[in-house]
């Protein structure tokens, strides 16, 4: 009911914003950042009202601090309620949102639309998995997919090194579990010596994986429990409804559709962010019982222990040239 959630005082009301974000953050109470004690924490505040909204303090370390202390939303001086509008119109939009839109809609500067919305990719990517995907009885489907490059543009970048793939393109992996969840990767090349050890890595070996005909795949899926390809070179597309790659293929339609059409541009640095954003928003999906702003809390969960600087964040994308469709 995305009219519904757009009445939610959490866009309008900071007080509101702040503590929704304690709650989702912290559903069992604040919590300190400094030293991770629950015990003893204590609201500041008084009549006189000199201290900021939402301090709070910890007896156990003496620190003070606020729900965005160790989150990447630390030092920020956006408002919270534009946080969580901005994270909400990114998990409405399936090709998600550009950070234009996110300037014209919020009355924030370019510059800070585009910082904002790279934190919030930030927030949405795994620093590390809680396990493989897959498992006795399940299918994971494998494929590769390349980005960037108009054809007059694909010798200049080949020339300039960009990219691991033909005509300098950048290379994404993605591993589709059927009915589950999915991992992107922006990979060096494609080549058996680079794909083996992160699909080895994010797949349970009990699983059967299902790829199209390459040839860096037969010698990574024999340590699997099965491996089942189809010929897309001799217009083979589906088999006895079973062999197929169409679950991965139509995740790459969403992710390619979504750089063409909303980003135009992307950074080679920063592409593993926009990998992350579209994987978020997949495992996310309506299918697995997600609305709008559920996703939108489940970012929001995921704030804590990440830092991303501005200065860091433009230094690395001037560093390469970008991805131009």
């Amino acid at each position: 009911m995305p009219d519904a959630d757009l009445q939610n005082p959490i866009f309008t009301d900071e007080n509101a914003a702040r503590e929704m974000l304690e709650a989702v953050r912290w559903p069992s109470g604040p919590v300190c950042p400094h030293c991770g004690s629950m015990e003893q924490i204590t609201r500041v505040g008084g009549e006189k009202r000199s201290h900021r909204a939402g301090l709070l303090y910890c007896n156990a370390c003496k620190g003070q601090f606020t729900v965005t202390v160790g989150t990447v939303f630390e030092r920020s001086k956006v408002p919270l309620t534009k946080w969580w509008h901005a994270s909400y119109l990114h998990m409405a939009g399936k090709r998600g949102v550009p950070a234009h839109q996110i300037h014209r809609t919020l009355g924030v500067s370019y510059k800070t639309a585009w910082f904002m919305m790279h934190r919030i990719r930030e927030a949405e990517r795994d620093g590390t998995f809680a396990g493989p995907i897959g498992g006795a009885n399940k299918t994971v489907e494998i494929d590769e997919t390349y980005v960037g490059g108009k054809e007059a543009n694909k010798h200049a970048r080949k020339r300039s090194g960009v990219g691991g793939g033909p005509g300098g393109k950048a290379p994404i992996l993605s591993l589709v579990e059927r009915g589950g969840k999915v991992r992107s990767f922006h990979v060096a090349d494609v080549t058996a010596a680079t794909l083996g050890p992160v699909i080895t890595a994010n797949v349970d070996k009990a699983t059967y994986l299902m790829t199209d005909g390459h040839t860096v795949y037969p010698g990574i899926g024999a340590k699997f429990a099965g491996h089942g390809t189809v010929d897309h070179s001799a217009e083979e597309y589906v088999r006895a409804y079973f062999w197929h790659t169409n679950t991965v293929e139509n995740f790459f339609s969403i992710f390619k559709r979504g750089l063409i059409g909303t980003y135009y541009h992307v950074s080679e640095a920063h592409l593993h962010r926009y990998a992350a954003e579209f994987d978020f928003r997949y495992n996310h999906r309506a299918a697995l019982g997600y609305s709008d702003m559920d996703r939108t809390k489940a970012v929001m969960k995921r704030i804590e222990g990440k830092r991303l600087t501005y200065r860091r964040t433009r230094r690395a994308e001037e560093a390469e040239a970008s991805i131009p469709f």
